[in-house]
């Protein structure tokens, strides 16, 4: 069996391989997560040339930008099931081409009715990418680095998100009706090489688990872990936990009736158990305050805030984007490091508690620069707008889909997560398709004090109902989850053997 790894310290201080080959996969499933942010990027700046160039009002472009998350809500609705039947995999391949289709339509864009056609198809694919990307690299990973590699589809969001900046930049100096066409289009290159790509790596072990291809997982787990007796215990814990005799050592065995995802969604709404529903509470949380404190209306709409607080200049207000991008990205980065390190709940209660006072810190001075054209109101508006971006982006950013795609039980991950996504995209909707009638209703200054409040109470949540995950294996989550809130720091030692 092949040694993949190269020694890191873990956690206590021990040697611990990470696995070069789980990481390569990890980085190969991610890319679809650079497309996703690339579309949503992009869209921030070639709105104010498509407004211009196509002559539509503030609702339209309203549309524009928040239809691409309903469609995603439908997407991921479909995604779980999907890859429960087809495999993580070729869920990522469809993904990739339904990307592809959605940015060739955009690139052609004769009108408003066929550019929003292929923003609808482009969301679908974003529905499948958030829910696929972070399921795969969870379930290739070690318990000692799946925080790193599970945070690695938010890291290419916004590297995604930040080529889309900087294609504004660069494309907004082209003809008005070329420039946007071709911000839009150019997505659909690296589509294609990802469907292509990803034909080349190993399906999910566990997904194999559940199809009772015992000796094709095993084969895979070979690959993705650094010794035999790695190997051995991975592939012995993912066997208990998909319903399987633990002695069973044959290739193929008849999957359980389940194995494609029937029948869960009842398992997951209708009839969970106390401990399932505790989880779903904790990822629909976690998925429903990532947006709800604001940050898509940072990302879409930050050459509007920019503007508001006195940058006119197209081009500048484009280069002042790109650093919210640069921001974002360097701060998530710096998470991908911390995550197996300070633990999923350390930097998600840090990171909400700075974005409470980023927040009240933005809204206080974008109601003086407002009333009072104050220069200094100005000035600290922008600061505090990149400094909530980068509170945001080293914790609620990158521990929401980290934590999502690994707390839920094997058979019920892949649905478990979708309604994450689900809930997660609805939000972003809400947020993206309705910020500018709220900031005219109650003030571009009146919207982040409320965004501020809807943060105070994300802590709270955060502090009573999302204990610590790090360093536990997937198999090990149902037990942590079972236990009462008072062990929700997981000071608690839980035994392999404990795993439900």
């Amino acid at each position: 069996m092949g040694m993949h790894g190269v020694d890191t310290m873990d956690t206590n201080g021990e040697g611990q391989k990470f696995n070069k080959y789980a990481c390569a996969c990890s980085i190969v499933a991610s890319m679809i997560s650079i497309i996703f942010g690339y579309d949503t990027g992009v869209m921030s700046g070639a709105m104010i040339f498509i407004k211009e160039d196509l002559k539509i009002d503030d609702v339209r472009v309203e549309v524009l930008a928040g239809i691409l998350n309903i469609c995603a809500l439908v997407g991921s609705l479909f995604a779980g099931r999907t890859s429960d039947f087809i495999g993580r995999r070729y869920t990522i391949v469809l993904s990739a081409t339904i990307f592809m289709v959605g940015a060739v339509l955009m690139g052609y864009g004769p009108d408003y009715a066929v550019l929003l056609t292929g923003r609808c198809i482009s969301g679908i694919g974003v529905g499948y990418a958030l829910m696929i990307a972070p399921v795969y690299s969870a379930e290739i990973s070690s318990a000692k680095s799946r925080g790193f590699l599970t945070s690695l589809p938010e890291l290419c969001i916004s590297i995604g998100i930040l080529l889309g900046y900087v294609s504004n930049y660069f494309f907004s100096k082209l003809t008005l009706k070329l420039g946007w066409r071709l911000m839009l289009g150019i997505a659909a290159i690296p589509s294609l090489v990802l469907a292509v790509g990803i034909l080349k790596m190993p399906e999910s072990p566990r997904w194999l688990v559940m199809q009772g291809r015992l000796g094709d997982a095993k084969q895979v787990l070979s690959l993705v872990c650094n010794s035999t007796e790695e190997a051995d215990r991975r592939f012995h814990d993912i066997k208990v936990a998909a319903g399987f005799d633990e002695n069973c050592d044959e290739n193929y065995v008849k999957p359980p009736k389940n194995s494609r995802g029937e029948g869960l969604w009842k398992v997951l709404l209708i009839r969970p158990t106390p401990t399932v529903r505790w989880i779903l509470i904790a990822v629909v949380g976690i998925n429903f305050f990532q947006h709800a404190t604001g940050v898509e209306a940072v990302v879409l709409y930050g050459p509007r805030i920019f503007k508001k607080a006195g940058i006119r200049d197209k081009q500048k207000l484009l280069l002042a984007t790109i650093g919210v991008g640069l921001t974002k990205t360097v701060f998530i980065l710096l998470s991908t490091f911390l995550l197996d390190r300070a633990g999923r709940r350390k930097l998600l209660l840090t990171s909400t508690g700075g974005v409470i006072v980023a927040l009240a810190t933005i809204g206080f001075g974008l109601t003086m620069a407002e009333n009072n054209e104050f220069s200094w109101a100005l000035v600290l508006s922008i600061v505090a707008t990149y400094i909530y971006l980068a509170f945001f982006s080293i914790g609620l950013s990158p521990i929401t889909w980290v934590y999502s795609a690994e707390i839920f039980p094997l058979k019920l991950r892949a649905q478990g997560v979708a309604i994450g996504v689900a809930v997660n995209r609805l939000m972003n909707a809400t947020i993206s398709m309705t910020f500018i009638s709220l900031y005219k209703a109650i003030t571009i200054g009146g919207a982040f004090f409320l965004f501020a409040g809807m943060a105070v109470i994300a802590w709270w949540f955060f502090y009573f109902l999302c204990p610590e995950t790090k360093g536990k294996s997937l198999e090990e989550m149902e037990a942590l989850f079972s236990r009462g809130p008072k062990h929700r720091n997981a000071g608690v030692e839980i035994q392999p053997g404990n795993n439900v």
